[in-house]
């Protein structure tokens, strides 16, 4: 078999007609693009998947860990309410409670003298009185 073509056969024939080896030059080229636009996709749903989680660290919010756990949850899950719950905690910035409450017991800390008796010492002292 030589490769000829038939004279009876159009000479001309459309780039994508495979050869008669049997190469099939636009199947690769489709089989190519395909491969590409899944592996694009992947990349785009992972790192759409991963904006909390950057925010997060981006931001320095002290719930990061809230936000990872309900980013994978998000993930293996396909919940998007999970998702969106890490976006917002992501994005708002939640007010520090535990900085002004410890800052308090401190300051009262150094206000009662070192000799003040604690309510414990006062039961125990009683108990021995009567």
């Amino acid at each position: 078999m030589t490769g000829d073509i038939h004279p009876l056969a159009p000479h001309s024939l459309p780039p994508f007609v495979g050869a008669a080896d049997g190469s099939d030059p636009l199947f690769s080229a489709i089989i190519f693009i395909v491969i590409l636009a899944v592996l694009g996709v992947g990349v785009f749903y992972l790192k759409l998947h991963a904006i909390p989680e950057q925010l997060a660290h981006k931001h320095g919010n002290t719930q990061s860990q809230l936000i990872m756990v309900l980013a994978l949850l998000a993930l293996f899950t396909h919940n998007n309410i999970f998702w969106v719950a890490a976006l917002i905690l992501a994005l708002l910035k939640l007010p520090d409670f535990l900085t002004p409450i410890n800052s308090i017991s401190e300051s009262l800390k150094k206000l009662t003298p070192e000799e003040a008796e604690t309510p414990t010492a006062a039961v125990e002292r009683s108990e021995e009185q009567q």
